[in-house]
């Protein structure tokens, strides 16, 4: 079964109340177990996680027997990482600390095939080892999803901007760095911190992009006031 990934960035871009599974784990059963529990799509933590680049590949394939699509969030802006996790099918990439438009051009860049961007052409198992390659390779630039997240004052500073690029689908707030970029690190709740996320959330409204964040104690009261707000 394979996922829909032009379903998804439909569902950013209505900024449709989404839930996403997020794991750490190397191994795709646990993916696959969580990917029939009713959310929308899974977060692959790569930055914070010891998985690797076979692991990955396996968990992306463990999402998408579901029918659930995915998003991997890169360890760091590279090339190299970019393509292989795009290679091996996920549907679009989580990428953090972005704070300048610059980057995200050189993200968009990396991502995307020409004309967009300048993503190399390969037969792997995004392109169905060949037998999929003209679909895939042809709907790519307007099917796939960039969320890019927010994770210090200085990306709170530049929010406007980085929203105005067109290839951007949505913001993913990250408050525990904001709050040390703010010199108040671990207070999430502090004035400064929620003040900063608020900047965020205003900002995608104006510009029609997705927001999100981390809830590690989803709550209903907090997740409603996370849809309220």
């Amino acid at each position: 079964m394979k996922s829909n990934k032009n379903t998804l960035k439909t569902k950013f871009r209505n900024r449709d109340n989404l839930f996403a599974g997020w794991t750490s784990l190397g191994h795709p059963q646990v993916t696959e177990m969580l990917s029939f529990s009713g959310v929308d799509f899974i977060g692959i933590d790569i930055e914070h996680s010891t998985i690797s680049q076979e692991q990955s590949q396996a968990i992306i394939a463990a999402c998408q027997s579901t029918g659930v699509c995915c998003l991997p969030r890169i360890a760091t802006h590279n090339q190299e990482a970019i393509k292989r996790v795009l290679d091996s099918g996920a549907d679009g990439i989580i990428v953090p600390t972005v704070d300048t438009p610059e980057q995200v051009e050189k993200l968009i860049e990396w991502m995307k095939y020409p004309p967009l961007g300048k993503r190399g052409y390969g037969i792997a198992r995004a392109q169905g080892y060949g037998h999929n390659f003209e679909k895939y390779t042809a709907e790519w630039n307007s099917s796939s999803s960039l969320i890019i997240q927010i994770e210090s004052i200085s990306a709170v500073e530049n929010i406007e901007q980085l929203l105005q690029i067109e290839e951007v689908d949505g913001a993913m707030i990250g408050p525990y760095d904001i709050s040390g970029s703010l010199g108040i690190p671990g207070e999430i709740e502090h004035e400064q911190v929620r003040n900063a996320g608020q900047l965020v959330v205003n900002a995608c409204k104006k510009y029609g992009k997705a927001c999100g964040t981390h809830d590690i104690d989803p709550t209903s009261e907090r997740v409603q006031s996370a849809i309220d707000n």
